[in-house]
């Protein structure tokens, strides 16, 4: 694939709230500003569409009905919740216009756990369970109108059979991305046969996200040859989190110059996830539209 203008992804939602002062530290994270500041997350979205994101992805990442119920939200005010993520960045959608799309993010079980579940996979709970998860959460993000999914940060397997078979059913189309480290999902399985799985027509681009910006182009072009589909990529800023100091370590890479190369291996949609901010996803867009001029 040669070096088309992709299109441009958001940055990470979480660290742009916390640059606005909000604590995210419960298990809720993102999603609880659903509840409790939902103009905030407007805000944000707003702050990357004018940094030059051509999507708004929607703070439902972390939120499904269980996991408000353990907040003490009543489940019918739950759905209202899930299903305002994407009304919210519709709305902001609007104000901007100019073929702007909205992703209803749908992230791992392992996400709902809180305990960094996402970056290990295998969760000891049948597909059943998952299914049971997922689905409910897959009908009312779609019942309120996205343009498509962000199936993000899954982490194995077992987990993306569970998706891509209610994907099929539910006939909406979606990227799929997996968290990722050296060429393997997190629970260690080849990506080669992890992006294989989601070959289905639903799916319109799959790769990785939440992972090390040098893992970006080996993946991508994997994605590409395995499903002859366009790749996603939107990698963490480079920091590293350490968990015994609960901070972010180290200098961010620099994706201006990373990714005219991973557009070039045939990413379609390229943004940023963890600690990647607005001024990145301003930077990436101008170094990609300089690489579609300059073709």
């Amino acid at each position: 694939m040669g070096a088309e203008r992709p299109i441009i992804l958001d940055g990470g939602l979480s660290n742009a709230l916390e640059d606005r002062g909000h604590d995210l530290s419960d298990a809720l994270w993102s999603a609880r500003l659903l509840r409790d500041a939902p103009a905030e997350i407007a805000a944000v979205h707003r702050t990357y569409f004018a940094a030059g994101a051509m999507v708004a992805t929607t703070a439902s990442y972390q939120a499904s009905v269980r996991g408000f119920a353990q907040a003490g939200v009543p489940e019918r005010e739950a759905e209202r919740l899930i299903s305002s993520s994407v009304r919210i960045a519709r709305d902001v959608r609007d104000e901007f216009g100019d073929g702007r799309l909205v992703a209803a993010s749908v992230g791992p079980y392992g996400a709902f756990l809180a305990d960094g579940s996402e970056y290990r996979g295998r969760y000891g709970v049948p597909a059943s369970t998952l299914r049971d998860f997922h689905g409910p959460r897959l009908e009312l993000l779609i019942d309120a109108a996205p343009d498509l999914l962000a199936i993000e940060t899954v982490p194995d397997v077992d987990e993306a059979e569970v998706l891509v078979e209610l994907l099929r059913e539910l006939d909406f189309p979606a990227w799929f991305a997996y968290s990722a480290a050296d060429g393997k999902t997190r629970a260690g399985q080849p990506l080669a046969d992890a992006f294989a799985v989601t070959a289905i027509p639903q799916v319109v681009a799959v790769g990785i996200n939440c992972c090390d910006p040098d893992d970006v182009r080996t993946a991508v072009a994997t994605a590409v040859a395995v499903t002859w589909r366009p790749a996603v990529a939107y990698p963490n800023s480079g920091a590293v989190w350490n968990a015994e100091a609960r901070a972010w370590a180290g200098e961010p890479a620099d994706f201006a110059t990373l990714a005219p190369a991973w557009v070039a291996s045939g990413a379609a949609y390229v943004g940023g996830c963890c600690q990647v901010g607005p001024a990145q996803i301003s930077e990436l867009a101008k170094a990609l539209d300089a690489q579609h001029l300059a073709k």
